[in-house]
Order: structure tokens, then sequence, then C-alpha cells
């Protein structure tokens, strides 16, 4: 309650005679009518909503609010405004909560509260002037009215506020649970009830990425405003790790470009599009990325997309060691520098289907070089370099070579 309305009781000099009083009383059921028909009338949000029993109820709010203050402003032995006063107040609040419950901002009620002032005080004013209230008096009984309607106003607002705050919470709790849910891999049905209570449109595809914590509030600034995110308990995530998973709505081909742009320096890596239930899909791909290492240390967005062949040998890196492990065990009693060397030749050779000179520009070598590397490694093959099974063996094993050793002794110069 403002400061405008007294704190204890009421002097005086502000009460009404009976005969105002009764003849005010008397009005409120036309007043209480009139002022309703006038919001509707100069109030665009309401026209043509105030109708029926939600007519009624209005009125009746209205009467009450009048009613109210009447008990204020009458002569008695000592009121204390405050017990009227807060069952107004409350009426108020909730009259305020209901608006954001609606899906309305508070101007059109404050615009209503206006209305039904100038309706209700040209009204009461003609009735006091009639009953012989001294000017000064009408003149007091209007100010305290309109400080009234303020408190009234107030009570309002405060109750949409904590209303749309409440409802907010609530929406933020509901769609952290269905964020979960769908990393989870959720059944579809669970899945849309938990979408529909927070109010979420469902998308035809969700596009998960992972991305630091750090870097979350400038990515969803950049994007869809109904991207879902979380960064508590994701699965297979240690809390350690301050990591985030952002579900990007709808990003099919040239909008995933787009995505792509705009992640750019933010450490993210971006899974497939996927049907938006089956999102954890989606997850699990840009999570098994991370873990097998694609963008250690560089600013632009990993595409999963991109690195299926890395991520399909990593699936099972015990395997893909023992593998390699078979496949270049004939250049296993060489040094390491020069094994690796050997192998990386090998591994060009293949993917260039034996062409020397680019294998040559593949490796900044001469094609001499690559003559006289092959020459060795033939000689420790033999003639599994012309075997079908061990081809695809070595295509495999070669596929994604680990970083050389360190330095070693140059080639030889080759000899031709």
């Amino acid at each position: 309650m403002s400061d405008d309305f007294p704190a204890g009781p009421l002097p005086a000099r502000f009460g009404l005679d009976e005969q105002a009083s009764r003849a005010l009383r008397d009005q409120l059921p036309a007043l209480a009518e009139r002022t309703v028909t006038r919001i509707t009338a100069e109030v665009p949000s309401y026209s043509g909503t105030l109708t029926g029993q939600m007519r009624e109820k209005i009125e009746n709010a209205v009467q009450i609010a009048l009613g109210t203050f009447l008990n204020l402003m009458e002569r008695s032995q000592g009121i204390d405004p405050s017990t009227p006063l807060t069952h107004a107040l409350a009426a108020a609040y909730a009259l305020g909560s209901g608006e954001a419950r609606a899906g309305r901002s508070m101007d059109a009620l404050l615009a209503a509260y206006r209305v039904g002032a100038r309706v209700a005080w040209r009204e009461m004013s003609t009735t006091t002037v009639r009953g012989g209230l001294p000017a000064a008096t009408v003149a007091e009984f209007a100010e305290l009215m309109f400080a009234y309607i303020d408190e009234l106003s107030a009570a309002s607002v405060a109750g949409h506020a904590d209303e749309l705050a409440s409802a907010g919470q609530a929406r933020r709790r509901n769609l952290e649970r269905l964020t979960h849910l769908l990393l989870a891999g959720e059944a579809e049905e669970a899945l849309r009830g938990r979408a529909d209570r927070a109010d979420w449109p469902v998308p035809q595809t969700l596009t998960a990425v992972l991305l630091p914590r750090s870097t979350v509030r400038g990515a969803l600034a950049r994007l869809d405003p109904h991207t879902l995110d979380s960064a508590e308990d994701l699965p297979g995530v240690e809390a350690t790790e301050e990591l985030s998973v952002l579900l990007v709505p709808d990003m099919h081909a040239a909008r995933r470009a787009h995505l792509l742009r705009t992640l750019h320096g933010l450490r993210a890596v971006v899974g497939p599009a996927r049907p938006w239930h089956r999102a954890a899909f989606s997850y699990r791909r840009a999570l098994r990325a991370r873990q097998v290492g694609l963008g250690e240390g560089g600013d632009d967005p990993v595409d999963t997309e991109r690195h299926l062949a890395e991520l399909l040998l990593g699936a099972d890196p015990e395997s893909l060691a023992d593998l390699r492990a078979q496949a270049l065990a004939p250049l296993s009693d060489l040094p390491p520098a020069t094994a690796h060397r050997l192998a990386e030749t090998l591994r060009s050779w293949l993917l260039h289907q034996g062409r020397r000179d680019q294998v040559a520009a593949d490796l900044f070598v001469h094609p001499q070089t690559v003559r006289y590397r092959m020459g060795r490694l033939r000689e420790r093959y033999a003639d599994r370099l012309d075997d079908p099974a061990a081809v695809l063996d070595l295509t495999v094993a070669l596929a994604f070579l680990p970083p050389p050793p360190g330095p070693d002794r140059p080639d030889p110069a080759p000899q031709d």
C-alpha cells in the first residue's frame, strides 16, 4: 500500500453523510454496468470479450471495488481502512494474475482502470456535490479516489508480474525435463506430453550441439528461440567437463550451413539432424566425435556429417588398434619414425591407387622418394599388396594414422 492512503483511522472530514452514502450505494449496480460498457468501447483488448458470465463477473468486481472505497469514505467511529482495503487489493492482485494467464500484457488492464476511474468519478462527484459537500472536501474526495485506483493498479501489476515469474519458472522446469527425456531416448508419447506441458512447439527435427558452458549464452542469442539447452546431468559427460548441449530445431541443408557459420569460434561439435523424438541419436553422435578428439584445439565447429569414417573407425578403438598392429607387422622391426614414414607412404599409395605423382604431391616429396619407399614396402609386404583382402585391411588400418613418433634420420637419397 502506498503512502497516499492514511495508515490509521480515516479523519472525519472525509466522511460521507448517510444521505450521500445511500445515494452512491444505490447507483453502484448501474454505475458498474456503465463503467464496463465504457471499458469495452475504449479498450480494444476487451472489445467483444466482456460478455455473458464474464461481463457479470467484471461488473460485480467493479461494484465491490467501488463499494470498498465507499466503506473507507463513510463516517464511522475510527474505521481502520486496512481490513476492507486488503480484500480489494487481493481481488486486484488476482485480476492481474488472470490477465497474465490469459496471455495479455498489463497495458489493457491499466487502461481499463483509467477508464473506470474517470467514469466512476464523473458519476460519484455529481452525487457528492448534490449532497452538499463543500468543494474542498469533494476535491480531497477525488484525490483519495484516484489514489485508491492507483493502489488497485499496483496490486494488479504485482499479480501479473508474479504470475509471469511463476509461469516462467514452471515452463523452464518443464523444458529442462523435456531436454533430459530427449537425451535419454524416452518414448515419443511421453515426450509429446512433456512438450505440451512446456508449451514447446514440436519441430520436425532436432540437431544436438555440444559446446563449453562458457559459450552457451552467446550461442543461444544467435539461434532459434525454441532451442533447448541443458548443462546438468548430461548422459556420458562428467560433471567436471563443463559441457552444455543445445537441441536446435529444424536444421536442414542450407540452414545447417548457416548453423555452422553461426557457431564459429564457439568450439562446438554438431551432431546430425534427426527426427525430434530421436534427438538422443544426434547427441550420442556429437558426444562420440568429441570423445575421439575431433576438432580439438580448433575454433571451427566440428560437423560430424563430414567425419563419419573417423567416427565409425573410432567406435571400437581396441579392435582398430589390433588391426593396425597386424597390418603394420612387416614394419615392426624398423625405427618408429621410419616405420611411420613408410606407413604414411603406403596409405597415400592405396588412396591414390598407385599414382606416383599424386602420392608425391600428397606427401610433399619427390616422385623418386615415393618409388624408393614403395620398393622397401614391397620387399616387406611381397604379394600382399596385390591381395584384395590384405589391401582392404591395410586401407582400414591406415585410414587415420596416429601422429609421427618423433624426428628420425631422413630417407637416403633415392636411387634410380
